[in-house]
């Protein structure tokens, strides 16, 4: 790794548009040390679209949706990698690197979705479905994943579905992705009532009110919202389809419907475009912060560690993922 240390002063031209100078001051210490400790630990730092901009640009190595974070997890050569995210991230990223030590600030950084299924709902589906495939939102447990035939990110979902080239499958464990890619393929989704917490409150009067406020907005959803927010949107996509739509077609004026950061991450990228806040915090991504990815390089805490036999099995799922491709 590089033997020149970047500076907090030399970082916050990323995001000046977004941080004012007077708060980025309390941020420079921690920026520094992180910067400082991914030298001493040979670490890298996997940052999701859904972190603050201080995360996103001024520390993570690598940046994207979940699909991306677990490509690019497989090229890393690092020791150590710190998973800026939530949990089941941080399980992926081992699966892909089992013999490097894989750290997650906050061991409360859980997800509503992948605390809404069980292995054993997977095998009880099973039972009821024989011999439909499961295919499994990568926002799940290594257990549930184990049990899966296949895995998914809401970037290549379509993908992985047409690629099974069966009229039906088990789609778990979000029901408006489910919803909405079956609309997509003509494919028979069977599906558990698992909901995103930051999604699910959107609603179409939510997107009907911006258009009011904000006339000429494009708006972009993700698929984990309802059916209803989808059909009210210009556009539908993962986070990086929504960051290609917005670099590519350069809408005056856009309006995000996911989580918060993404908007903040794009508008510090774009300063020439209008984003209007139309979103919801996840309160568990909220939860890396500075001062925790610091003190996780510090004490190398937290470890994420997975079963070997059930990592095996999961791995076979993430990586039949992994060979579909993307849906860009």
């Amino acid at each position: 790794m590089s033997t020149t240390l970047t500076t907090a002063d030399q970082v916050y031209p990323k995001v000046a548009h977004v941080i004012p100078s007077i708060e980025w001051v309390t941020m420079a210490d921690d920026v520094e040390a992180i910067l400082r400790l991914k030298q001493e630990r040979n670490a890298v730092i996997l940052g999701h679209n859904y972190m603050s901009p201080e995360i996103y640009y001024g520390v993570s190595d690598i940046v994207g949706d979940s699909l991306a974070l677990a490509r690019e997890a497989t090229e890393v050569e690092a020791d150590v990698i710190v998973l800026a995210g939530v949990h089941f991230m941080a399980e992926t990223a081992k699966l892909l690197n089992p013999s490097k030590t894989v750290l997650i600030p906050d061991l409360r950084s859980g997800c509503s979705l992948a605390e809404s299924i069980t292995a054993e709902d997977v095998r009880e589906l099973r039972r009821l479905h024989p011999g439909v495939p499961v295919v499994t939102y990568v926002n799940t447990s290594a257990a549930v994943k184990a049990e899966s035939d296949i895995c998914c990110t809401s970037g290549n979902a379509v993908a992985v579905i047409e690629s099974l080239g069966v009229p039906r499958v088990i789609m778990i464990p979000d029901q408006y992705l489910a919803a909405n890619v079956a609309r997509q393929t003509g494919v028979e989704v069977i599906t558990h009532p698992g909901a995103c917490e930051v999604h699910e409150r959107f609603t179409g009067a939510d997107i009907r009110q911006v258009r009011l406020d904000y006339p000429g907005v494009s708006v972009l959803a993700h698929p984990e919202c309802p059916p209803e927010v989808v059909d009210e949107a210009d556009f539908a996509g993962s986070t990086a389809q929504m960051q290609q739509f917005v670099e590519t077609r350069r809408p005056t004026r856009v309006a995000l419907i996911t989580e918060c950061s993404m908007s903040d991450n794009l508008a510090a990228a774009n300063p020439d475009l209008e984003f209007v806040r139309a979103c919801n915090l996840c309160p568990h991504m909220k939860r890396n912060t500075l001062a925790a990815i610091r003190h996780a390089l510090e004490t190398m805490t937290h470890e994420v560690t997975v079963d070997p036999e059930v990592a095996v099995r999961a791995r076979l799922a993430v990586d039949r993922m992994l060979q579909v491709g993307t849906a860009r």
